[in-house]
């Protein structure tokens, strides 16, 4: 038990590096891209596989998950060259599929884990972006605004810096540098930060079978955290732009969202790992 709750640790981390490294390679520094990635590949070597009874083997499971990553590939080969978090979660969907399919009873959980976690995001990322931009309704721009950039002018206002609404998602900030157009839309927003943390909450109640009730308790504690986090992320960026110029705003806003992810899934699996230790004291 306590092995395979190492792997599932292990994987997150894995996952949160990775993110990271895309993100660095796409947008930062190509050089921190690829020490992230050298990072999470050596925390593969160090997933443990012990002995494991095995389990039904599933072709239709490795087919499916062989189908979406080809589909991922193709697309991203013949439509789009810019790499985002939908498409590392449907690969990542995928190659769960297949790892679920496994005869070990280590891989097929980080597998389950995985596809429970990356399905999530898939559905809630369709659901609010796609599907309510099929019927006009105009969610994220309302929440960009009200949730995300109203509360952080609340809290520069408070730090007396000063900084002017010009458009729904749109401040002036004049700075001591410079000044500037912040637009507060899209990664911003911080929904995609709650998506991850809400599959992750899903994936390991369907691996732990926690309770209805600490899953519930969880969940919005996790929403919470993820808001909190990303609005602490915006006014930093503010704070950053007005002292020191959007150059280096640009830099810190490419570097401090996935750090700030990275830490928020320790501390959400901290608490998970005490859940699962309390958990077993009882049985």
């Amino acid at each position: 038990m306590l092995l395979e709750y190492r792997n599932i640790i292990v994987f997150l981390l894995i996952f949160a590096l990775f993110l990271g490294a895309t993100i660095e390679m796409s947008e930062g520094s190509v050089l921190v891209g690829i020490i992230l990635f050298a990072i999470a590949v050596l925390l593969i070597s160090r997933v443990k596989i012990g002995e494991s009874y095995a389990i039904k083997h599933s072709k239709f499971r490795i087919f499916i998950g062989a189908v979406i990553i080809a589909c991922d590939i193709l697309y991203n080969i013949t439509v789009s060259w810019e790499l985002g978090t939908l498409d590392i979660m449907t690969f990542l969907l995928g190659a769960s599929l297949i790892a679920s399919a496994v005869d070990k009873n280590e891989i097929s959980r980080i597998g389950k884990f995985g596809t429970y976690m990356s399905a999530t995001f898939i559905v809630l990322f369709l659901i609010f972006f796609s599907l309510f931009n099929y019927l006009e309704i105009d969610f994220t721009h309302k929440f960009d605004h009200y949730f995300v950039m109203m509360p952080s002018i609340i809290i520069i206002n408070a730090l007396g810096l000063p900084i002017e609404v010009i458009g729904i998602e749109t401040v002036r900030i004049k700075g001591v540098v410079e000044d500037m157009n912040v637009i507060i839309g899209g990664p911003c927003s911080g929904l995609y930060s709650m998506f991850l943390l809400i599959g992750i909450i899903v994936a390991y109640k369907h691996i732990e079978n926690i309770e209805k009730k600490r899953f519930f308790t969880l969940l919005p504690a996790s929403i919470a955290i993820a808001y909190t986090a990303n609005l602490t992320r915006v006014t930093t960026l503010y704070v950053v732009g007005y002292y020191f110029g959007k150059d280096l705003m640009y830099m810190v806003h490419v570097h401090l969202g996935w750090i700030i992810f990275v830490v928020v899934v320790a501390a959400l699996l901290h608490v998970l790992e005490k859940m699962s230790a309390s958990a077993v004291r009882h049985d």
